[in-house]
C-alpha cells in the first residue's frame, strides 16, 4: 500500500477512537487533519463534502470518511478511510460487550460519562459555528436556519421536507438570480 493509505487510515482510526459524540463531534477533527494540517482538500470542498455527507443516508462520520477517501484515492481510499473510522468503534463496542457486566454499576464509569457530556456538546457546536462562518450567514440569510430549526423543533416538521424545501428554494433563487443577471447584462 502507498503511504497515503496508511496515513489516511491512521488519521481516521485516531479520530474514530478518541472522539465521543458521533459524527458531528468528528467534523472539526477531520477538518483540522485533512484541510488545515495536510491541505489534502480545500476548505470550500470540505464544506461541500460535509453537505453531501449530511444529506446522504447513513452515519455522518462514515459518510465523511468515504467522501474524503474517495476524493484522495478513489474507491480504495474510501475503503481505507471508512475502515479507519468504523474499526475503533467496533473494537470498543466489542470490548464493552465482553466486560459490561463487570462495570455496569460502577459509579466512577457513570461519573466519567456525565463529565464527557459538556465536551460532546462543545464538539458538536464547533462545526456549526465554523459552517456558519464559511457560508457567510448574514442578517439576510440568518432566518433560513432559524426557521428550519423552529419548524423541526416546534412544529414537528420532518427534516426531509426542510431539505427538499431548501433545495427547491435554492434552485428557484438561482434561476431568478440568473434571469435578473442576464437582464442587467442586456441593458448595459
Amino acid at each position: 500500500m502507498n503511504n497515503i493509505y496508511w496515513e489516511a487510515f491512521g488519521i481516521f482510526f485516531k479520530i474514530g477512537a478518541f472522539t465521543i459524540g458521533g459524527g458531528y463531534a468528528m467534523v472539526p477533527l477531520i477538518e483540522d487533519e485533512i484541510v488545515v494540517k495536510r491541505h489534502w482538500i480545500a476548505k470550500e470542498d470540505f464544506i461541500d463534502l460535509l453537505a453531501i455527507a449530511q444529506s446522504s443516508p447513513g452515519v455522518l462520520a462514515v459518510n465523511m470518511s468515504i467522501f474524503v477517501g474517495y476524493r484522495l484515492r478513489g474507491v480504495r481510499g474510501s475503503l481505507v478511510t471508512a475502515l479507519g473510522t468504523v474499526l475503533p468503534s467496533f473494537l470498543i463496542i466489542l470490548a464493552i460487550a465482553l466486560f459490561f457486566q463487570q462495570f455496569k454499576d460502577n459509579t466512577v464509569v457513570e461519573r466519567i460519562f456525565k463529565g464527557i457530556r459538556p465536551a460532546v456538546v462543545a464538539l458538536i457546536a464547533a462545526p456549526t459555528f465554523s459552517m456558519a462562518r464559511s457560508v457567510r450567514l448574514n442578517r439576510y440569510t440568518l432566518w433560513i436556519p432559524v426557521v428550519s430549526a423552529l419548524l423541526i423543533w416546534a412544529l414537528g416538521f420532518s427534516p426531509i421536507w426542510i431539505i427538499v424545501g431548501a433545495g427547491l428554494g435554492g434552485f428557484l433563487y438561482g434561476r431568478i438570480k440568473r434571469k435578473t443577471d442576464r437582464t442587467k447584462l442586456k441593458n448595459l
